[in-house]
C-alpha cells in the first residue's frame, strides 16, 4: 500500500515577506506572456511595495501549499473617482506547476468574501484575449462578461484586446 502525502493548504494574507515569490509567480506572465501589459517583471522590492500599498485599502491573498506560495489574488481600486469607491477590480495568478488544481478558484473565493465583508459591491476583472481557460474561470466564479476593449493595449509587436467581466459581490 502507498501512502499519500497530503498538503497543507492555506490562504493567507500576503506578507511583504511573501513578495519574492509573488514576483517569480508573476515574472512569466509580463516577460513571455500578454496577460499582463507590464513590460518588465517587477523585482521583489517592487512586489513588497505593492502589496503594502495595496493593503491598506484592500486585501491581497496568497495559497501557500506546505509553505510554497502557489498563487495570488488581490484588489485595487476601480477608478479614481469617488463614485466608484466601492468596485475594485481583481486578479489571480497561479504558479504554472499548480494550474488547473482549484487554487485560482479558491483564492477568488476567498477574496470575494473579504470583499463582501468589507462592504464593495462590484468587482471587475479584465482578461487578455485569447484566453480561454481565464475566461472560463472569471465565468465559472460568478462574473459575468460586459464588453471588450479591441486591441486595446500593444505588446510583443502586436495589439491585444481585453475582455471585461463584472461580478456583484453581495
Amino acid at each position: 500500500m502507498v501512502l499519500m502525502n497530503k498538503s497543507t493548504i492555506v490562504i493567507r494574507l500576503a506578507a511583504a515577506a511573501d513578495a519574492g515569490a509573488i514576483a517569480d509567480i508573476y515574472a512569466p506572465f509580463v516577460a513571455a506572456d500578454a496577460t499582463s501589459f507590464e513590460t518588465e517583471p517587477p523585482s521583489a522590492d517592487e512586489m513588497r511595495r505593492r502589496i503594502t500599498e495595496t493593503t491598506v485599502n484592500y486585501p491581497w491573498l496568497v495559497c501557500d501549499r506546505d509553505g510554497v506560495v502557489t498563487g495570488y489574488a488581490y484588489a485595487t481600486r476601480h477608478r479614481a473617482r469617488a463614485a466608484y469607491q466601492w468596485c475594485v477590480e481583481t486578479s489571480v495568478y497561479v504558479h504554472p506547476d499548480f494550474r488547473h488544481s482549484g487554487i485560482a478558484r479558491g483564492l477568488y473565493t476567498s477574496l470575494f468574501a473579504i470583499l463582501s465583508a468589507q462592504g464593495f459591491v462590484n468587482a471587475y476583472a479584465g482578461v487578455t484575449l485569447p484566453n480561454p481557460s481565464s475566461v472560463a474561470l472569471h465565468l465559472g466564479v460568478g462574473f459575468r462578461e460586459v464588453g471588450t476593449y479591441d486591441e486595446v493595449g500593444h505588446k510583443f509587436g502586436r495589439y491585444w484586446s481585453v475582455q471585461w467581466f463584472e461580478k456583484r459581490l453581495d
